[in-house]
């Protein structure tokens, strides 16, 4: 127990009360706890089972990323962005390479161009598969977890093949890509999008319509698209509450203009609706897919770069959407080799603060739902 005066950040409008007679209670959820998804601390206040207000405290994963690039050059610094949301290497590095890209005033070849789009739509489905997987766990669905996983190994064997890394998946250059596809690259992204296609269904025969999945994520943790555009909350949970934002329709990156697909959002903005919005966008992805691997030109994988980049001086900032939401790069450049200042705005970190008033109102039980559903990688967070 705490006096409600030592515990400020909360705003609660709730009477003073002696000591003896509170009936609030502050305890830790985390940062060891299995479904704070990494290193997350909670400081919850309780009445009973009602949660009146939480507090994330983070940095219990902080390494220094921001700092470390402004001691490495343009090229050196590239692998570090893949250890930020670790389950999402390929969208970060396509973060940093196209941000250097708009300073160095350079753009990928075609090929190159559909590749990425190709590895890092994958990478989307591998991540929201995780997230899945993951979420359904926490809420006390185990057979998701051995689902997703299963099908998301099909996609882990394209990169090991591709780059030989499966997680921190290191696949693009300042420029186009660090390797041409291998043979039959093609064949296996084909033979991907027709295993994949039915799993999705299965994974909704499991949860859309199942009675205990609907009462733990139905009107839990409902934020409003005003208040999401009022925290920066940006992907899934943005489109979620009704706000029809997605990077790569609204500020086309990496050649997403010649591809059609279909921005999905939700009305209730509650757990539910981000799952389905979630699930929606695997269906997306695969689209996507199914037209790039269609229509990869022929020609070189990578553009004129010099071996030693200068960018000129002067100030980028370059986003893309990530899985998470809005990923986004400024880096500040004085003519060196090395970045002046880089700035990293990961989705993970801005989401987390829209936490508070998702929770407020619900049960303890719920709050782990809701942390589940904003689908947050600590790396990002912390960086």
């Amino acid at each position: 127990m705490t006096d409600s005066k030592t515990f400020s950040p909360l705003d609660l409008d709730t009477p003073e009360k002696p000591y003896l007679d509170a009936n609030e209670l502050v305890i830790n959820m985390g940062p060891q706890h299995p479904a704070t998804h990494g290193v997350l601390r909670v400081i919850l206040r309780l009445d009973g089972e009602k949660v009146l207000g939480l507090e994330c405290v983070i940095g219990y994963l902080h390494r220094g990323v921001e700092k470390i690039a402004e001691n490495r050059t343009y090229t050196m610094f590239n692998p570090y962005v893949d250890r930020m949301d670790y389950v999402a290497a390929v969208s970060n590095g396509l973060g940093y390479c196209e941000a250097v890209e708009k300073l160095l005033n350079v753009e990928a070849p075609p090929r190159a161009q559909y590749i990425r789009v190709i590895l890092t739509e994958l990478n989307r489905i591998a991540s929201h598969q995780l997230w899945l997987g993951t979420h359904a766990l926490d809420i006390g669905a185990i057979t998701p977890l051995f689902y997703t996983f299963r099908d998301r190994e099909e996609i882990l064997k394209i990169f090991e093949k591709y780059c030989g890394a499966r997680l921190t998946t290191h696949a693009f250059r300042i420029g186009g890509l660090q390797y041409e596809t291998y043979n039959g690259f093609e064949q296996d992204v084909k033979n991907f999008i027709s295993f994949f296609k039915p799993k999705i269904d299965e994974y909704e025969e499991l949860l859309t319509t199942n009675r205990i999945w609907l009462e733990r994520t139905k009107g839990v943790g409902v934020i409003s698209g005003k208040d999401c555009i009022a925290l920066g909350v940006t992907g899934p949970v943005l489109r979620a509450s009704g706000v029809k934002w997605d990077i790569r329709k609204a500020q086309p990156y990496a050649n997403y203009k010649n591809f059609e697909f279909e921005i999905p959002t939700g009305a209730s903005g509650d757990t539910y609706d981000r799952y389905m919005v979630r699930m929606i966008e695997m269906r997306q992805s695969v689209r996507i897919l199914e037209q790039a691997v269609a229509g990869i030109p022929e020609g070189p994988i990578m553009a004129k770069v010099p071996k030693v980049m200068k960018p000129p001086v002067g100030e980028v900032y370059h986003s893309i959407e990530a899985p998470k939401g809005e990923l986004g790069y400024f880096i500040v450049s004085d003519g060196s080799t090395q970045p002046y200042r880089v700035r990293v705005r990961p989705p993970s970190f801005v989401n987390l603060q829209a936490l508070d008033l998702m929770c407020r109102g619900q049960l303890v039980a719920d709050v782990i739902a809701v942390i589940g559903t904003l689908d947050i990688v600590l790396g990002e967070v912390d960086r």
